[in-house]
C-alpha cells in the first residue's frame, strides 16, 4: 500500500495556522510544513498546497509550476498561482476539508477522480410525511439507528431539527449553518468526524434554535447533494428527512434516493393528503412506497391505505408506546422489538431487494 501524498502548508499568520491545523486534522491528512516557498520539490510532490495570500504572492513571483488557472477570483495572487479553490478557512471549514481531502484522494488513486471511497456505494433513503406531522422525522431516525452505519441528513429546515429526535442536540459538531460547499466533493470520513454523533449515527441537522442560534434558511441543493453523495460513496446508508413541499433541496434528495418512504397515518384524511403528495413524489422517483402508521380509528387496513394512496406498501406499524414522552426527554429509544424498530428493519430489507417491484398485498 502506497503512502498518500501530503498536503503542503505555507501559512504565516499564527491564528490562521491554528484554524488550518483543526481543518487538516478533521480531514485526517498527512502534512508537510515549509517556512518559505523555495522548495520546488515539496511543491511539485504535494497532493495539494494550502497557502495564504502572502505566500501566494511569493509563489507567483518565483514562477512555481501550477495547474490551469480558474476563473478570476478575489485574490489576484491566487489566480496567478493557478489556485483550484479560494476559501475562507474559518468560515468555510467543510469546503476546505473537501478540497484537501479530494486532492489527497486523487493523489492516492493516481489522479483518477470519481473513485468510490470504500467499494460499494451505500443506499440512499428519502423519508417524507404524507401529511403534516405524519411522523417522517421519527421514522427517519428509526431507519438510521437500525442500519449498520448511517448518515442522517435533515432536509427539512422547518421540522424543528432531527437532533431533538435523535437526542443529539447537545453534541458538538457541524450543522447546516456551518456548512458551505460551492461544488466539488466531500469525503465521508472527513464529514463523519466533523458531525455530531449519537447512537452510532452521524447527523447533519439544522441550527439549535432553542439554544439561541438563528433558524436555518432553505437548504441549498448543492451542499445537500455533496453530503448525500459523500455518505453513499463512503458505503453507509444515507437517510434523508425530506420537507413535504416542492423545493430544489427536496428535488435533489428525491432524485438521489434509491427508495422514497412516504409515511402516513391510517385515517381517511391522512390518506387523501398522502395521495396528493404521493403523485408528485412518485413522478420524481418511481421507487416510492408507503409506510402506514397506526392506529386506524376507522378500521382501515394497511393494504387499504396503500390502495387509496396509490403506492406500494412497504411496511406497517402499530403505535409506539410512550413515544411522546421519549421525544420530550432525551430522544427516541429503540428496543429491538418496538414497532418502529420492526418497521425500520422491514423497510431496510425491502431496500436491499427490489423497492420498485415490492407488492402491496405481500407486505400487508
Amino acid at each position: 500500500m502506497s503512502t498518500p501524498a501530503a498536503i503542503l502548508i505555507l501559512v504565516e499568520d499564527a491564528t490562521l495556522t491554528m484554524t488550518v491545523d483543526r481543518v487538516v486534522a478533521a480531514a485526517g491528512l498527512q502534512v508537510v510544513r515549509a517556512a518559505d516557498t523555495s522548495n520546488r520539490r515539496a511543491w511539485t510532490g504535494a497532493a495539494a498546497v494550502l497557502l495564504d495570500a502572502a505566500a501566494a504572492r511569493r509563489c507567483a513571483g518565483q514562477g512555481l509550476p501550477t495547474g490551469s488557472a480558474p476563473e478570476p477570483a478575489a485574490w489576484e495572487a491566487a489566480v496567478t498561482v493557478g489556485a483550484e479553490a479560494a476559501v475562507t478557512v474559518g468560515a468555510q471549514r467543510v469546503l476546505t476539508v473537501a478540497v484537501l481531502a479530494e486532492a489527497a484522494e486523487a493523489a492516492r488513486d493516481g489522479g483518477a477522480r470519481g473513485a468510490v471511497d470504500g467499494g460499494a456505494r451505500g443506499a440512499v433513503v428519502a423519508v417524507m410525511s404524507g401529511r403534516g406531522g405524519g411522523g417522517a422525522s421519527v421514522f427517519a431516525v428509526a431507519l438510521a439507528r437500525t442500519a449498520a452505519e448511517a448518515l442522517l441528513v435533515d432536509g427539512d429546515p422547518w421540522g424543528g431539527g432531527l437532533d431533538l429526535v435523535l437526542g443529539s442536540e447537545t453534541e458538538q459538531g457541524l450543522r447546516w449553518p456551518d456548512l458551505t460547499v460551492a461544488g466539488g466533493r466531500l469525503t465521508y470520513p472527513a464529514l463523519r468526524d466533523a458531525l455530531p454523533r449519537r447512537h452510532g449515527v452521524s447527523v447533519l441537522s439544522g441550527s439549535r434554535v432553542l439554544s439561541g442560534e438563528r433558524p436555518c434558511d432553505d437548504i441549498d441543493p448543492l451542499p445537500l447533494d455533496a453530503v448525500i453523495d459523500a455518505g453513499s460513496r463512503g458505503g453507509v446508508t444515507v437517510v434523508c428527512d425530506v420537507a413535504r413541499r416542492p423545493a430544489p433541496a427536496t428535488d435533489t434528495a428525491l432524485a438521489a434516493a434509491d427508495l422514497v418512504v412516504l409515511v402516513t397515518p391510517a385515517d381517511v384524511r391522512s390518506c387523501a393528503a398522502a395521495a396528493a403528495t404521493g403523485q408528485w413524489v412518485a413522478s420524481s422517483n418511481p421507487n416510492t412506497g408507503v409506510l402506514v402508521r397506526g392506529p386506524a380509528p376507522g378500521g382501515l387496513r394497511p393494504v387499504d391505505v396503500a390502495r387509496i394512496v396509490g403506492l406500494p406498501l412497504l411496511a406497517s406499524m402499530r403505535p409506539q408506546p410512550g413515544i411522546e414522552q421519549q421525544l420530550e426527554r432525551g430522544g427516541l429509544r429503540m428496543p429491538r422489538r418496538s414497532p418502529l424498530a420492526v418497521a425500520a428493519r422491514t423497510v431496510l430489507a425491502v431496500l436491499q431487494t427490489k423497492p420498485a417491484g415490492h407488492d402491496a398485498d405481500a407486505a400487508a
